[in-house]
């Protein structure tokens, strides 16, 4: 194995990184990590919970220091000019999904990458779903057949632990962002239907739901982006000829927060139907596959962290029988992989492409790919369901 050389540095100390710090500390191609939290009190805290030496009070700061990489766990809106910024200062960069909000700022981080050679990966959690993993095999192998039309959706109520997120990024001020357009957000939705096929998205139409709860959320007056839509559907055009409906919404009746794939080829068919999973050929066979794609319980450790949250399997899960753990580094057997064994390959993707020079399955342009549609569909949602063309990033 190479030398242990690597210096992570963590942007943004909340909830989430916490997840991920034991995990880029645990592994052997990393020598130490520092945290950046603008917050005094959270850093001090984090700094001593993780045993962590160094703690920055900025971005800048953890910039002009010697970490070779930076991974961002900041709020959504601040992914993209902050990549740019790490990626300028020379810093390979992991970033939590989205990539960015704005074309430009996709754009900016693929000039930035390739230009100076530097890593970026954005932590899609839904690319390593076991239902992703499955797909993705199958299809490869022919089972499916052409790819005809695609469904994903993130159903993720806001009464669902979305109240406590926001409250605690955004301060006395917080509806302003918890009104988040649904749609800039689209890429656990869009990947785990994109990273089966391999095709991009080419146009899209979409329409929002305007939102009636009487929260103070999603209220174009309040919300910093004049967004009043709790719930955004987009059709999309293919390019291999196909269509795929995604489903983004923040108003529904679905408990803890919901990822989900629908598939039809011109073969077989993969279905899931609540929590259950099937596979249907168009011979009439139907094969349910809810068990091989299960994700076993986690390790005991971090539990008492995990608590009885609503969202405790985002954070504390095991892995399926499909995901590759032979892959990984023996030190993460000890330690849960969240968001349905997702979490230990993504850091080890990031890790491995900063040490080895491995590529990252979700590099600049993959990413942008899975975040484009979304932006461009919150726009065409603007416009009444105008039909607008999605970028295309895909040519280097």
């Amino acid at each position: 194995m190479a030398a242990v050389t690597l210096k992570i540095g963590i942007c943004g100390a909340g909830y989430f990184a916490s997840w991920f710090i034991p995990l880029f500390q645990a592994h052997p191609g990393v020598s130490e990590v520092a945290i950046a939290e603008v917050d005094p009190e959270r850093r001090a805290s984090v700094a001593a919970e993780f045993g962590i030496a160094r703690a920055f009070s900025g971005l800048d700061e953890l910039c002009a220091s010697d970490v070779d990489a930076v991974a961002i766990f900041t709020q959504r809106w601040m992914h993209g000019p902050q990549a740019a910024y790490a990626l300028a200062a020379g810093k390979h960069v992991y970033s939590a999904v989205p990539m960015g909000i704005t074309i430009e700022e996709l754009t900016t981080i693929i000039d930035l990458a390739e230009s100076t050679g530097l890593v970026y990966s954005m932590g899609e959690t839904s690319y390593y779903y076991p239902a992703a993993l499955y797909c993705r095999e199958r299809f490869a192998r022919g089972d499916l057949g052409a790819f005809v039309y695609g469904e994903g959706e993130y159903m993720h109520d806001m009464s669902q632990g979305f109240y406590e997120v926001f409250e605690r990024g955004g301060g006395a001020d917080w509806k302003a962002t918890a009104s988040f357009p649904p749609m800039l957000y689209p890429s656990h939705s869009v990947s785990i239907v994109l990273s089966v096929t391999g095709e991009r998205m080419t146009d899209a139409v979409c329409l929002g739901y305007r939102d009636r709860q009487d929260d103070g959320v999603f209220r174009a007056e309040v919300s910093r982006w004049g967004n009043d839509l709790s719930n955004e559907t987009a059709l999309f055009r293919t390019s291999g000829g196909g269509v795929i409906r995604i489903n983004e919404m923040r108003r529904v009746g679905i408990p803890g927060d919901f990822v989900r794939v629908g598939l039809f080829g011109t073969d077989a068919t993969f279905e899931e139907a609540g929590r259950r999973q099937f596979w249907i050929e168009r011979t009439g066979r139907i094969e349910e596959v809810t068990d091989q794609l299960r994700c076993g319980p986690a390790p005991s450790l971090g539990e008492s962290r995990a608590g009885d949250s609503i969202l405790r399997d985002d954070f504390f899960s095991g892995t399926s029988s499909v995901h590759p753990v032979e892959r990984l580094p023996t030190e993460f057997a000890a330690l849960p992989s969240g968001h349905y064994g997702s979490h230990q390959f993504l850091v080890d993707d990031f890790v491995r492409a900063c040490r080895d020079g491995d590529p990252v399955p979700v590099g600049p342009r993959v990413a942008a790919g899975y975040c484009a549609p979304g932006i461009v569909a919150h726009a065409s949602a603007q416009q009444g369901g105008e039909r607008l063309i999605v970028p295309d990033f895909s040519a280097a």
